[in-house]
């Protein structure tokens, strides 16, 4: 099989219901994990303790019922679908190269998603947090490892500010084959922007970590809006930012039925 039968089955597979399907309730899926992620920090900014609020803290909460866990099944398989997808389309070479090389990372993502899912549906879930300062600190080991960190922290600084573009400019329309309506705009917009203040800091959070030589300071997405919540006005901001990720969530609702799959 050559490489042009290589992409038309992926293409093939790419256009079956079946994957259609299930990635769609992939983006449904990632409505629900904004939304249970902005509700945590909701509750940080009026001073609650409890869950983290990132992926850890959302899926977490989810194993602690019956309803949660049948949801986080769900998300196993739905996530493992939105990723198979993603690799139909970055092998497909229907699209430019970095379109190709942008679904091949989106595929790495919801591989990651889907596997922690499971854990947590099997009840083998972890950190986030502990998950970035082992990473960090391993990095660290490396040769140039500073450096490392801190390109690390850069890039994920880089994608906050195009998710903040995104959204602001409403790029994200391109991701859809029909119009979602109004409201589905505007949380997708305000969506966007949250989401890529939120990736910004923990991109910083990863310089400060390599400047300081301190891979705890490393922290992931609850530590990047914990450190929101200790600026000046920060339960106003973090509160602003966890509205954000809700509205992200409801986008999300309408992507999974106006998608471009």
């Amino acid at each position: 099989m050559d490489s042009t039968d290589v992409r038309f089955a992926s293409q093939r597979a790419g256009d079956h219901p079946v994957l259609e399907t299930v990635a769609r309730i992939g983006y449904a899926v990632n409505g629900v994990l904004h939304i249970l992620i902005g509700a945590i920090a909701l509750r940080l900014a009026f001073g609650a303790k409890g869950a983290s609020a990132d992926q850890s803290g959302a899926l977490g909460s989810m194993a602690d019922n019956t309803f949660g866990m049948i949801t986080l099944w769900v998300a196993v398989v739905a996530w493992l679908g939105l990723a198979l997808w993603q690799v139909t389309e970055a092998v497909s070479g229907a699209f430019q190269t970095s379109d190709r090389l942008k679904a091949a990372a989106k595929a790495v993502l919801y591989l990651a998603l889907s596997w922690t899912a499971f854990r947590f549906a099997s009840g083998g879930g972890s950190s986030s947090e502990s998950q970035s300062t082992d990473f960090t600190a391993a990095l660290m080991k490396q040769p140039a490892g500073q450096w490392l960190v801190a390109a690390v922290g850069v890039v994920v600084v880089g994608i906050g500010v195009y998710h903040v573009v995104k959204g602001w400019k409403k790029k994200f329309l391109r991701d859809l084959e029909t119009h979602p309506g109004t409201w589905i705009v505007k949380a997708g917009r305000v969506g966007y922007i949250a989401k890529g203040v939120a990736l910004a800091i923990v991109g910083g959070l990863f310089v400060l970590a390599a400047v300081r030589h301190k891979p705890s300071e490393a922290r992931g997405l609850d530590g990047a809006l914990r450190t929101l919540l200790g600026a000046p006005g920060g339960p106003v901001l973090l509160g602003l930012v966890a509205l954000g990720f809700i509205a992200f969530g409801v986008y999300c609702f309408g992507r999974a039925r106006h998608a471009d799959v």
